[in-house]
């Protein structure tokens, strides 16, 4: 019975090398990313609770396009991954051609809406219910932090359209390298700017907007710089600006399977937002504790937001080169690893997550808030990484329709009502609201379960 378990789930010592080489400098640049927006989330705290929920606000609404950029370049990624795998580079150019158009639609839509909603945007999200904190002051620091942000768009919807297809390539070393350099840069100029020091003076939450702004100019910069100045290894560059084509036939397919796709990140994205809107309800001590809980949640999740990645990238490969049986296979060996792997993390942030909080100069009864939600947030954390595991199976094999289903479906169909409901007709307190809307994922799990299981998404989308 073990041989066959192990035969099942247990990859050999040359799989776990090439597994670990795709998703390590994944993991690295996104621990770092996340460790630094930890420390980030500490400097503005320090200069108070107010300053801290304004910031966490726009920061929730950036959110949402960042999520509309990932879907964007996950649509036409599907193509992109199996383009690579069958050796068509031609194919993955005009993947990476859509990848642009998108971005500059969702940067624009973007743009438009933060400069004519942005009051009506954050104060979805303030409530005097609280006790805590004033909300016209988190606005206000809300409002600053947003004129400047808009500046920091375009940069990170380009570099996340290079990034995505150099990913695509295997290639995963450079844009982790761009990613420390671009978290190194915004933690020194946080400290500069947010606090002044070398003679800069104090700019608090607008001194925090900038850094992250230079941040994302300089990780944008070196990746396209590397990526043009390397195009033997990234072959889909070759002639990508010689024209703006893309052949009806690859434009209709990327449409067809990945407007779904994009369909669901927007949904989820915004559907996310609406959950934390719906706690916000609950006070501005809620709206702090969960900004607390999020950022050290985010910091533990990157293990398996990370593999999960490489599930899209290693399976989606072995489809497009129509190693179908090997695909389902590797498959199962990949998210027992994920969920192995995230299994420990979870333990690890139950221990030791919870004496986060403490760091923060902000009221007691928030602190103890923020403990318990990261205490919830690490016993969802292994279905959180079987539904994330999932998601990224059925991707691979185009099966964008499904997903749409599984995921943002499910999310305003079933999480949104009952967390709307629990938040704001019923008295139970705000850690067992939280706790109801985190154990959902459960049902999601055991629908992702007889998912994968069908193998309906093992099939070869770019075969001519």
């Amino acid at each position: 019975m073990f041989t066959r378990f192990k035969e099942k789930f247990i990859g050999t010592k040359e799989f776990y090398i090439y597994v670990l080489g795709i998703v390590i400098p994944m993991i690295v640049q996104n621990v770092i990313t996340n460790f630094v927006s930890f420390l980030d989330n500490i400097m503005v705290g320090q200069i108070g609770t107010e300053q801290m929920s304004g910031v966490a606000i726009v920061n929730q609404l950036f959110f949402v396009f960042n999520i509309c950029i990932f879907g964007g370049v996950s649509g036409a990624g599907i193509f992109g991954t199996q383009f690579f795998g069958k050796g068509d580079y031609e194919g993955q150019k005009f993947t990476f051609r859509f990848k642009l158009y998108i971005c500059a639609i969702f940067t624009v839509i973007a743009l438009l809406l933060f400069y004519f909603y942005e009051e009506p945007l954050i104060s979805l999200y303030l409530s005097d219910a609280g006790t805590i904190g004033d909300i016209r002051l988190a606005l206000h620091y809300g409002k600053e932090y947003l004129a400047i942000m808009t500046a920091g768009l375009f940069p990170f919807a380009l570099s996340q359209a290079y990034t995505s297809t150099i990913r695509e390539t295997g290639q995963t070393f450079v844009p982790m390298l761009a990613g420390i350099v671009a978290v190194a840069t915004n933690l020194i100029l946080d400290y500069i700017f947010i606090f002044g020091v070398f003679g800069i003076p104090a700019m608090g939450v607008s001194g925090a907007a900038i850094a992250t702004v230079i941040a994302r100019f300089a990780e944008c910069l070196i990746v396209v710089l590397w990526a043009h100045f390397n195009q033997a290894k990234n072959r889909f560059l070759k002639g990508a600006y010689s024209s703006l084509y893309i052949p009806g036939s690859t434009l209709k397919k990327v449409l067809k399977k990945g407007s779904p796709l994009v369909i669901n990140e927007i949904l989820w994205s915004v559907g996310m937002t609406v959950i934390v809107q719906c706690y916000a309800t609950r006070g501005l001590e809620v709206v702090a504790a969960q900004n607390i809980s999020s950022t050290i949640s985010n910091l533990f999740n990157t293990i398996y937001i990370q593999l999960g990645s490489s599930i899209a990238i290693i399976t989606g490969q072995l489809l497009g080169a129509g190693r179908i049986q090997e695909a389902k296979e590797k498959n199962n060996k990949l998210i027992f690893f994920c969920i192995s792997c995230c299994t420990l993390v979870a333990l690890l942030m139950s221990l030791v997550g919870g004496l986060f909080p403490a760091i923060y100069n902000t009221e007691e009864s928030i602190k103890a808030l923020a403990s318990r939600f990261i205490l919830i947030s690490s016993l969802a954390m292994p279905l959180c990484s079987f539904c994330h595991c999932t998601y990224f199976t059925l991707r691979s094999g185009g099966k964008t329709g499904i997903t749409l289903i599984f995921d943002s479906t499910y999310l305003w169909l079933v999480v949104i009502p009952i967390a709307s409901f629990l938040s704001k007709r019923t008295a139970l307190s705000i850690v067992t609201v939280f706790f109801l809307v985190q154990s959902l994922e459960l049902i999601k799990a055991i629908i992702g379960f007889f998912m994968v299981k069908s193998g309906i998404w093992l099939q070869n989308i770019v075969t001519e």
